[in-house]
């Protein structure tokens, strides 16, 4: 699985201008299945991601996670992901995981952050979303298990 994490203070998502999912600060995750992903990739990328040491701790370094923090988690489904840009213009998404294998390890993954105790709101699988977020530094990380 790959995932592109940002610490933000705010993150929204929104379907036909609707407000499906949003969190606070704490973290905005880009999540994609690949391929040959199972639940034990989502498992492990999922206990990774919630202890990664982000947050500024007192002395202002970057030593607290998201649960140290109490902060609360956006997660949305971005296949683009998978991108392959190695040959032409055009982006190939020939690695991403076919769309119900996708869409089981996306909701498997938020269901495994909120097991850690993170208060997760989602995307929808699959919709055309507007996603508006205030990265916080900016502080963004590419992860992949």
């Amino acid at each position: 699985m790959r995932l592109l994490l940002q610490r933000v203070s705010a993150a929204k998502v929104e379907v036909a201008d609707e407000l499906i999912g949003q969190c606070g600060h704490g973290l905005m995750k880009l999540v994609c299945a690949m391929q040959d992903d199972t639940e034990a990739n989502a498992e492990k990328l999922a206990a990774k991601a919630s202890k990664v040491r982000i947050f500024k701790d007192d002395n202002g370094k970057m030593n607290r996670s998201v649960l140290d923090v109490g902060g609360s988690v956006l997660v949305v489904s971005q296949f683009t992901l998978a991108a392959d840009t190695s040959r032409g213009n055009r982006p190939g998404f020939s690695s991403a995981a076919a769309p119900d294998l996708g869409e089981h390890l996306y909701l498997h993954f938020a269901q495994e952050l909120r097991n850690l105790g993170l208060p997760v709101e989602t995307g929808q699988f699959g919709a055309d979303m507007q996603v508006s977020l205030v990265n916080d530094g900016p502080v963004t990380i590419s992860m992949e298990q």
